[in-house]
C-alpha cells in the first residue's frame, strides 16, 4: 500500500471513532488516540499517550532527524470533532464511507484528514529508511474544538519536556487550493490567527411582576447591549499578514494593487476576497441568551454570550469598545480568551512550504493567510514556538472547502489526501514518498 493509500485508509478509520466534543469536558478521544499510538509504534517510534482526564487522551512522539544541531519542528493535529446530526447528512457522519472517490464524514476536513497524512508520511519514512533533517515532534491532541484544557494546554503546562528544542510549529489550516476567478489557483498558508475572546455579559435590573411597568428590566438592558454589539461596525485594521495577502491576491487575479489595498475595494479581488474579508477587523457575534424562569416574572438578571475575535495588536481597542457598547447596566467578562498570533512572513520555513506546493502545482500562487478563528497553535506559542498553518490539499474546482468546516456532509476527495502526502513529505524530507 502506498503512503497516499495509507492516508486514505487511516483517515477513514479515524472518522469511524466518534470523538465528538460537545464542550464542558464531554468528549472521548482515547480510542482514536490508541489507534494513532499503535500506528506510530508500528513505525518504530515510541509514542506517549497522556490523559488530562478519563478518556481525554493525547499522543506525542518524536522522529529523530539527521542533523541534531538543528532545532526541532512540531507537527500538531487534533483528534476531536464538532457534533454532527446524522439525520441531516447524506451518509452517516461516522461511517468513514468512500463514495465515488470522495471520503465522507465528520473530521474529513477538520482535521482527521491531516492527522492521517502525518501518520502516512512518518510510516513511509520508516519503510524506506529515510529521516528528516531535523527532529519532528508529532502531537495528536484532544479538546481543540473547545478550550484545549484537556489537550494542547494540558501538554504545554504539564509535559513541556516533550517539546524540547521545538522552535516552530505547524498545524491547521492552510495550503489548500482556492480557485479564484479566472482559473487562478491560490494556496493560502496561515501565518496569523485572530485571538479568542468568548464573553459573558450580565445585565442587572429590578425583579418584578411581568404585568407592571419596569424601566429597570434586565432582559431589556441585555437585549439593547446585545443589539449594539451585534450591529457594531468594527474599524478596518490591516495587520501585515492580511495586507500581504491582499497584495498577493490582487497581483494573482489582476486587480489593481493600490485599489485592493483599500478594504472598500476588496470586491476587486472577486471570489478570493473570501480569504481576507473575515480578518480585516475585530469581530463580536452574539451567540447565546439566558434569562428568566416564568413568563409573568421580570428577572433581576439576564445573561448573554458573545463570540469575539481579536486581531494581533488590537486587544485593548476591543476591550474599550466592549465597555462602550455594553453601557452602564451591563457588565462583561472573558469566559475564555486566547491570544492572537502572527508569525514572520520571511521565515525559511515558509519558503520550504512554498517550494513543496510549487513542486506539486507549478502554476500555483502561494499567499499568506490569517485565520478567522483559532487553533492549538495558541497553546504551543506559549513555549516560544512560531506557529504556522499548513495542511496541504489539492482540491478540484467547485469544491467548497470553507463550507466543509463544521458543516453538513463534510467530505474530502481521495486525490486531495494523496496529494497532501506528497506535499507534506516534500516539505519535511525533501524527497518523494515511496510509490507503493
Amino acid at each position: 500500500m502506498s503512503a497516499g493509500q495509507e492516508a486514505v485508509a487511516f483517515a477513514a478509520e479515524l472518522i469511524r471513532f466518534d470523538t465528538t466534543n460537545r464542550g464542558g469536558g464531554d468528549a472521548r478521544e482515547r480510542p482514536a488516540a490508541e489507534y494513532v499510538a499503535g500506528l506510530l509504534a508500528e513505525a518504530g517510534l515510541e509514542p506517549v499517550l497522556l490523559e488530562a482526564a478519563a478518556h481525554r487522551a493525547n499522543v506525542v512522539a518524536r522522529v529523530s532527524g539527521t542533523d541534531q544541531g538543528r532545532p526541532a519542528l512540531l507537527l500538531h493535529g487534533h483528534l476531536d470533532v464538532v457534533p454532527a446530526e446524522p439525520s441531516q447528512w447524506s451518509v452517516h457522519p461516522f461511517a468513514g464511507e468512500i463514495r465515488d472517490g470522495v471520503l465522507w464524514g465528520r473530521g474529513a476536513v477538520d482535521m482527521k484528514n491531516a492527522d492521517a497524512v502525518m501518520l502516512a508520511v512518518v510510516r513511509d519514512w520508516a519503510r524506506t529508511g529515510r529521516r528528516p533533517e531535523r527532529d519532528i515532534v508529532l502531537a495528536f491532541t484532544a479538546d481543540e474544538e473547545d478550550t484545549a484544557e484537556f489537550g494542547a494546554r494540558f501538554l504545554v503546562e504539564r509535559h513541556r519536556e516533550l517539546f524540547e528544542g521545538c522552535t516552530e510549529a505547524v498545524g491547521e489550516s492552510g495550503a489548500f487550493t482556492f480557485h479564484a476567478d479566472g482559473g487562478q489557483r491560490l494556496y493560502p498558508i496561515a501565518s496569523a490567527e485572530r485571538g479568542t475572546a468568548w464573553l459573558k455579559l450580565t445585565a442587572h435590573g429590578r425583579a418584578g411582576h411581568g404585568a407592571k411597568p419596569n424601566p429597570a428590566n434586565a432582559v431589556t438592558r441585555l437585549a439593547a447591549a446585545i443589539t449594539r454589539i451585534g450591529t457594531h461596525e468594527w474599524p478596518v485594521r490591516l495587520i501585515p499578514t492580511v495586507r500581504a495577502a491582499i497584495d498577493g491576491i490582487a497581483a494573482a487575479v489582476g486587480a489593481p494593487i493600490g485599489a485592493a489595498g483599500q478594504v472598500s475595494d476588496l470586491d476587486a479581488l472577486g471570489s478570493a476576497a473570501a480569504l481576507v474579508a473575515g480578518t480585516v477587523r475585530n469581530s463580536a457575534n452574539p451567540t447565546m441568551l439566558s434569562a428568566g424562569y416564568k413568563v409573568n416574572v421580570i428577572p433581576g438578571e439576564a445573561v448573554g454570550h458573545v463570540d469575539g475575535r481579536i486581531l494581533p495588536g488590537y486587544a485593548e481597542e476591543f476591550a474599550a469598545t466592549l465597555d462602550e457598547l455594553t453601557g452602564d447596566d451591563v457588565t462583561w467578562e472573558y469566559a475564555h480568551s486566547e491570544v492572537p498570533l502572527e508569525a514572520p512572513l520571511d521565515a525559511p520555513l515558509l519558503a520550504d512550504m512554498k517550494r513543496a506546493l510549487l513542486a506539486e502545482d507549478p502554476e500555483a500562487v502561494v499567499v499568506p493567510y490569517c485565520m478567522t478563528g483559532g487553533t492549538d497553535g495558541k497553546q504551543f506559542a506559549r513555549l516560544g514556538m512560531t506557529c504556522y498553518g499548513f495542511t496541504p490539499l489539492v482540491l478540484p474546482a467547485g469544491y467548497d472547502y470553507y463550507a466543509m468546516f463544521h458543516g453538513v456532509d463534510e467530505r474530502i476527495p481521495v486525490s486531495a489526501l494523496e496529494a497532501g502526502v506528497r506535499i507534506m513529505d516534500a516539505f519535511l524530507a525533501g524527497s518523494p514518498p515511496n510509490p507503493g
